[in-house]
């Protein structure tokens, strides 16, 4: 199993794209996601290590995912199963919605779940700085220095746990 999601070295020569200072976390061993709140917590064992405020949801932020298409983000507990160096938002972490419980309550209804949920980063179009407001398609945006930190903390198999 990998410890983490690891950067290559020009990215971390290079720094955030959004200017904030480094964000250096230890290995995290749980995401909590409270959607209301728009804020990401960082576990490690019992102990709260960090918080991650103003994240950024899908365009429809109320209610869970149920759909594809419904842009709305998921709630329940998945885990992050994989990473992508290469994401068209800076970095990226795959949740992994759907569930079979997801699977199962949209094909009882002749729809597809979805799916390709992650927490991400900035669009890479964008130079600096957030896009406004709740503007994904059901992912987690958070800053790109945030996404930075985030892909060297979590490993995969990391459970996280959305709530309203």
């Amino acid at each position: 199993m990998r410890r983490g999601f690891r950067l290559a070295p020009l990215l971390l020569l290079l720094g955030a794209a959004d200017a904030e200072p480094a964000l250096q976390l230890p290995q995290i061993d749980l995401i909590r996601v409270h959607k209301a709140a728009r804020i990401m917590e960082l576990w490690t064992g019992d102990r709260l290590v960090h918080v991650i405020e103003h994240i950024q949801l899908g365009d429809e932020p109320t209610g869970p995912k149920r759909f594809e298409g419904d842009e709305r983000t998921p709630e329940g507990r998945y885990e992050i199963d994989w990473g992508n160096p290469q994401s068209r938002y800076h970095l990226s972490l795959h949740i992994s919605y759907p569930s079979a419980q997801d699977r199962a309550y949209a094909q009882a209804r002749g729809r597809s779940a979805g799916g390709m949920i992650m927490i991400h980063g900035q669009p890479n179009a964008l130079r600096a700085g957030r896009m406004p407001g709740d503007w994904t398609d059901g992912c987690i945006a958070v800053s790109n220095t945030e996404i930075e930190a985030l892909y060297q903390a979590v490993p995969e198999g990391t459970p996280i746990e959305i709530s309203p």
